[in-house]
């Protein structure tokens, strides 16, 4: 199932609206066949694994981190592709609750005779696949905000300059953890101020993240839509809504990347599931731009909490993974 899970994890960013699915089948500790979910949701991880395994996948166990498929959409339901080509036994790690599914994939394998065995290392496969559950169970997308700031958690001088507060090699990995996403936020400031290009650089070829400005007024002259840029989607309106937006428009994974305003208003909302820091090793001052907006907290009880789950030396430069529980 780790290995499944790992297969999984390259689809994250280039699957949605569908999720990011690995699976392995195997006979005797031997590997048949294995596949993820490709760009775009299709084909289907079981469809891939299946294909590569051909006949000896009869008897064989399939290994899959999501519950498969029970419904017809633009592919046949994955529960009856295992059951046609004859597997014996399916190891589920979660279910799926899109009500589509919840349940009924499961049932389906074991109604045709398949021995079905549930949640192997589904703490693994909740985290990584929290984005989906999120969109399902709350109607919004998972937001992961990053946030680079001084070591006195600045984000600019008090003239706006901010390229560069951490090193060559953080903002390397901000493109590889942009590229687990569905799509890059900014708010219109940040936009207008830096005219970012919210893609993802030196990874190869890929399905680019889109692009979402959260702003009421018009914006900068932003790079074009093309192989090098996801879609443009200026956004406003209230935060909350915007996200049920995004929701509705299948995204799975949204990554912020600020400004202070916008993450003073994700935070004040409760919408951030996921922080992620990059600290560098100057300081600012009182005068340069705070990471957040005004929160307008009376009781440090009120103040929006998460967990360490992650802390790495990434060059010159802290990096720092906090979950709200």
């Amino acid at each position: 199932m780790r290995h499944a899970l790992g297969l999984a994890q390259r689809g994250l960013g280039n699957t949605w609206p569908n999720p990011a699915v690995g699976c392995v089948i195997e006979r005797d500790g031997r590997i048949l066949g294995r596949g993820w979910t490709q760009p775009g949701g299709r084909p289907h991880a079981e469809t891939m694994a299946l294909a590569q395994a051909g006949q000896s996948a009869r008897g064989a166990t399939a290994h899959v981190t999501l519950e498969p498929c029970a419904h017809h959409g633009k592919t046949p339901p994955c529960a009856e592709a295992l059951i046609g080509a004859g597997v014996a036994r399916v190891v589920v790690a979660i279910s799926d609750p899109d009500p589509r599914v919840s349940g009924r994939g499961i049932a389906m394998l074991r109604k045709a005779g398949i021995a079905v065995t549930e949640g192997i290392c589904a703490q693994e496969a909740r985290a990584q696949q929290r984005g989906f559950l999120t969109r399902v169970t709350r109607g919004r997308p998972m937001l992961t905000l990053k946030l680079a700031t001084s070591f006195d958690g600045r984000i600019a001088t008090a003239s706006g300059e901010s390229q560069w507060i951490t090193g060559a090699e953080a903002r390397r990995h901000v493109h590889a953890l942009r590229s687990s996403h569905d799509a890059v936020m900014v708010g219109g400031g940040t936009a207008r101020t830096d005219l970012p290009a919210l893609n993802v650089r030196g990874m190869g070829s890929l399905r680019q993240p889109v692009r979402i400005v959260v702003t009421s007024r018009p914006l900068p002259d932003l790079p074009p839509e093309g192989p090098d840029h996801g879609p443009l989607w200026p956004v406003a309106g209230d935060i909350g809504e915007v996200m049920a937006e995004l929701g509705r428009r299948g995204l799975t994974r949204v990554f912020c990347e600020g400004g202070g305003i916008l993450a003073a208003q994700l935070l004040h909302a409760g919408l951030v599931d996921q922080l992620i820091g990059f600290t560098a090793g100057l300081i600012l001052g009182s005068d340069a731009r705070s990471a957040s907006g005004a929160l307008a907290l009376r009781h440090l009880a009120d103040a929006p909490r998460f967990r360490l789950v992650e802390t790495r030396r990434i060059g010159a430069d802290l990096m720092h993974r906090w979950l709200r529980d």
